[in-house]
Order: C-alpha cells, then sequence, then structure tokens
C-alpha cells in the first residue's frame, strides 16, 4: 500500500531541460518511476529522454494526466513553479529546490494548502516507494521494499541510515525527506498521520536535527496517536547555540530546538533513540522480531 507514490503515481517534472532536472529525470524513469511529462517555458514540444516537455502546467496534466510534480526550478522562479503547479490540478508537489527564500514560502506553503494539495520540501530530497517510484534525487539502489516507515528533514544521513535498515534485513514501506528549511510543506506529524493508516508500514523511523520544535510535537503523536512502534536519530549533539548547521532551520535559538530536549521528549513517549546512525536498524531489530 505505501504512501504518497506508488506504481500509478504518474509525474512531472518541472525544469525538466536543466542539468538537474534532466538528470534526475532520467534516473527516476530508469528506477521505473511513470514519469509522463516535463514542464519548462518557451521549450515545449521538445523532448528528454523521450519525455515530451510542455511550456505551462496546464498543458502538461491535461495531455498526460501527470498528478504529481517535481520541480528542480532554480530558487528565484521556484515560488512560482509551486503557485503554477498548485493550479494545475496535480496533488502532490514535490519541491527539490534549495534556497527558496522564507517569505516565499511562508505565501506558497498557505496558497497550496488552500488548493488542497499535498506539499513535500523544499530543500529535500524527495520520497520513494521501492520497487515502485521514486520522485527526487533519492539513489533508489539503496531502497527495498519492506516494513518500515522512514521520515527525515536529512538527506544524505537519509540515505546512510536506510541502507543499514535495508542491510539488516527489514526494507522500507515509503522513505520520505520532508526538509531541512525553516518553512517545509510537510512536517513529522503530518507524515505520521500517513503512515499510521498504512497496513504495511510497522514502525517507524524518524531522522531529526536541531533547530524548532518539529520532533518535540511528532514525539507526542506518537505517544498518543500513532500506536506503532518508532526510533529516533537526532543529529547535531554537539552544535553550538546560535549557529547554523547545515540547513537553515537548524539553529538553536534560546532553550528551544536542542538535541538534548528532543531525545527527551522522544524517550519520555517510548521512542527508542539511537546514538549512532548504524544503531537504528539495531533497534528495529529489537522491535520487529
Amino acid at each position: 500500500m505505501a504512501i504518497l507514490v506508488n506504481k500509478d503515481t504518474k509525474v512531472v517534472v518541472q525544469g525538466i531541460t536543466g542539468r538537474d532536472g534532466s538528470f534526475h529525470a532520467k534516473l527516476m524513469k530508469e528506477y521505473g518511476t511513470n514519469v509522463v511529462s516535463g514542464v519548462t517555458p518557451g521549450k515545449g514540444g521538445l523532448q528528454v529522454e523521450g519525455i515530451p516537455v510542455f511550456n505551462t502546467m496546464k498543458e502538461a496534466v491535461n495531455e498526460t494526466g501527470a498528478n504529481t510534480s517535481v520541480i528542480f526550478v532554480p530558487a528565484p522562479f521556484a515560488y512560482d513553479a509551486i503557485i503554477e503547479a498548485a493550479d494545475s490540478g496535480v496533488k502532490l508537489i514535490v519541491a527539490i529546490t534549495e534556497g527558496i527564500p522564507v517569505h516565499d514560502m511562508m505565501k506558497a506553503k498557505k496558497y497550496v494548502m488552500e488548493k488542497g494539495v499535498r506539499l513535500i520540501g523544499p530543500n529535500c530530497p524527495g520520497l520513494i516507494t521501492p520497487e515502485e517510484a521514486k520522485v527526487g534525487i533519492l539513489p533508489g539502489h539503496i531502497f527495498k521494499r519492506g516494513r518500515v516507515g522512514v521520515i527525515s528533514r536529512s538527506g544524505t544521513l537519509t540515505y546512510e541510515i536506510v541502507s543499514h535498515i535495508t542491510n539488516y534485513g527489514f526494507g522500507e514501506s515509503t522513505a520520505i525527506g520532508i526538509g531541512g528549511d525553516p518553512i517545509i510543506g510537510s512536517r513529522f506529524i503530518d507524515i505520521l498521520r500517513l503512515f499510521k493508516e498504512d497496513d504495511e508500514t510497522e514502525a517507524v523511523v524518524i531522522i531529526g536535527e536541531i533547530g524548532g520544535t518539529d520532533e518535540q510535537k511528532a514525539a507526542e503523536y506518537i505517544k498518543n496517536e500513532l500506536g506503532k512502534p518508532a526510533v529516533a536519530f537526532i543529529a547535531g549533539r554537539t552544535a553550538p547555540k546560535e549557529k547554523r548547521m547545515g540547513h537553515a532551520g537548524a539553529i538553536i535559538q534560546g532553550s528551544e530546538g536542542t538535541a538534548e530536549e528532543k531525545i527527551k521528549a522522544f524517550e519520555e513517549a517510548g521512542v527508542h533513540v539511537a546514538k549512532e546512525p548504524e544503531e537504528v536498524a539495531m533497534l528495529l531489530s529489537d522491535i520487529l522480531k
């Protein structure tokens, strides 16, 4: 069953004629994702890797029935790309672009929510339902179909932890990188609600980091609502306060957002917290015997 994407998902790539868009459109298609179209204004009529290119999202959706957009548009134009996608009729937007101004994302998130469209990202690696579809830049070869749902604020940490989960023989139902910016479309708790309803997901892994309070809210939801075991890993245990560490959202302000605070919240919610990435899979071994 999985969540959000599967073999029936029809993907349109916004920015498909650019370097990143064309490269990852090819990899998504090779993985088996049903990439039905691309969009680049002024490039309508071209083809990229056999994928037809349209000038607008409306044209692409009307002609191909696309229901999901993945955005590789440069940051200055990403706001317009998100708005155009939300107006086109797709139900899921995955924004890979990093560096989108916070003010743009505040407006874009509000607009997308009003349209009833789900947004993943920005500044994220995307998502994958192993052996069915990947939407974004995730390295497909490290994933295999399984029973662990993965939600992460980090890209590269996702890859490392997933490789351990796969090597331990569990596999993933769906893995989602939600992004590391201060304003993102879907947060931990939003994705946890979907995993709660997914019969194929038996346990959930949360990969968090310093900054904000999303992990604490996720811990509360796991404690009161999820009804499934969870394992967490928090990056940034030794990070100094008031200094951004990597992601724009990874900054400790005052007493909020420390790794210690997040770890305490998870432990109090009965969530197993790993000290090292590989320990995530080891803890899953104890849970999913």
